[in-house]
């Protein structure tokens, strides 16, 4: 049943071989993508774009030499060639002259580097979620991509689920009366470290201090990379920023606040007293909007609720259900809220590389949420309630605070072309 479910969600890649000429994309229609990121999430991303018949990817890009290889060995035996080239440096992909688009799905804290540096050099990009490690680099990256005229896709994926657009479009057109809450349920930590750590030896064909880029120095162990560096704030957020940024993105989309954020929240979570992880185990923070709406994130079962003066909207990503039931019967007329429609996050970014229109999830959005993430966590570390002036992006008179909007860049790295 598990490989089943699996082979649903990520069918096997279809050859380019089986394509006909005739069905093959013209030459002026192609995309040429690089990947920055061939870890597990990355190595999805890059067969659901191949997918795509006017996508040709030519290049990857990952510090692991065994993760760089086994995508340049996919998508050569996609393609039937040996043209893929594997690169350990993201500019060497960023700059390349014959790269449309990239796609970033690099641990958080190298996120935002090599998206500057794309959009600088004229690419599109697809960014994996969240868009930025902190409030300061998705300003600095939403504000550049608008520059250059560059198009950017948030991997934010439930936008593209009918299942929670149907719920955003019956909050926003009032079939649950005036909503007054949000309730959202992220997992806890699905892994768990020692009290105590040694550092480890660097494994062979990992260049570890690209791994840290901007990040602090810290000794290598093999809780710190890949799938783990979730879990330390160096790196990433934890959960908030794992499975949180999803469904807090899709209540900025039900509240309408795509390019706004809360203005008050109050955080407490449990952090771990010692170990390699440092990211909340134990995760609850509150906002309040200027429109009174209580939005609430809490270690729990993953999923959220829309709450308002005459019924409620459950929805996850396997169900959707409201009380009373009738409303979710309810068709939006033509003359109300109808939102962004996707049926395909890739396809939806592959489209407006095209159109050069704006996709589901673009760079504002994308940072807006993230900027929510952030929120909560810096809320919780410091204990205590916070007053946020979404315009400013700016806490109100508390420097502390303020203090964690932005992390200095070790060595050379910095948001400046």
């Amino acid at each position: 049943m598990k490989s089943a479910a699996a082979a649903s969600l990520f069918p096997a890649i279809i050859p380019a071989s089986a394509f006909s000429a005739r069905e093959r994309a013209l030459p002026s229609d192609r995309i040429t993508m690089g990947i920055i990121g061939t870890g597990g999430q990355g190595i999805d991303n890059m067969k659901n774009f191949m997918r795509n018949r006017n996508v040709q990817v030519l290049a990857v890009c990952d510090v692991d030499a065994a993760h760089r290889e086994e995508a340049r060995q996919l998508v050569n035996k996609f393609y039937g060639n040996t043209d893929c080239a594997a690169c350990n440096d993201f500019s060497e992909i960023t700059r390349r002259d014959d790269i449309d688009a990239v796609c970033i799905a690099t641990p958080d804290h190298w996120h935002v580097l090599p998206a500057l540096d794309a959009a600088r050099h004229g690419k599109d990009m697809y960014v994996q979620k969240p868009l930025a490690l902190t409030i300061r680099e998705g300003r600095v990256l939403s504000d550049v991509v608008k520059e250059a005229g560059r198009i950017l896709q948030t991997g934010s994926q439930q936008r593209s689920d009918k299942r929670f657009r149907q719920a955003c479009e019956l909050v926003r057109n009032g079939r649950i009366g005036k909503l007054h809450s949000v309730h959202i349920g992220i997992p806890d930590n699905n892994r768990q470290c020692s009290p105590t750590w040694v550092p480890e030896p660097v494994p062979e064909g990992l260049d570890y201090d690209l791994w840290l880029g901007p990040a602090p120095y810290a000794e290598y162990h093999s809780d710190r990379c890949h799938y783990n560096f979730r879990f330390i704030l160096d790196y990433s957020g934890g959960q908030v920023t794992n499975f949180g940024a999803h469904n807090l993105d899709i209540a900025q989309w039900a509240l309408d606040m795509d390019d706004s954020g809360p203005v008050e929240i109050s955080g407490n979570g449990i952090f771990p007293a010692s170990g390699i992880f440092t990211t909340a185990t134990r995760v609850f923070f509150e906002c309040i909007y200027e429109n009174g709406v209580r939005l609430t994130c809490k270690t729990g079962k993953f999923g959220m609720q829309f709450e308002g003066s005459e019924g409620t909207i459950y929805v996850d990503r396997k169900e959707i259900r409201s009380v009373p039931d009738t409303i979710l019967k309810e068709e939006i007329g033509e003359n109300e809220i109808h939102l962004y429609e996707s049926r395909d996050h890739f396809r939806n970014f592959l489209d407006c590389v095209v159109s050069r229109e704006q996709p589901i999830c673009n760079a504002e959005v994308g940072h807006r949420s993230s900027s929510l993430c952030n929120l909560g966590n810096i809320s919780m570390l410091l204990g205590r309630r916070l007053v946020w002036d979404p315009k400013a992006e700016q806490f109100k008179e508390d420097a502390e605070a303020n203090g964690m909007l932005a992390r200095e860049m070790r060595g050379e790295w910095s948001l400046e072309g």
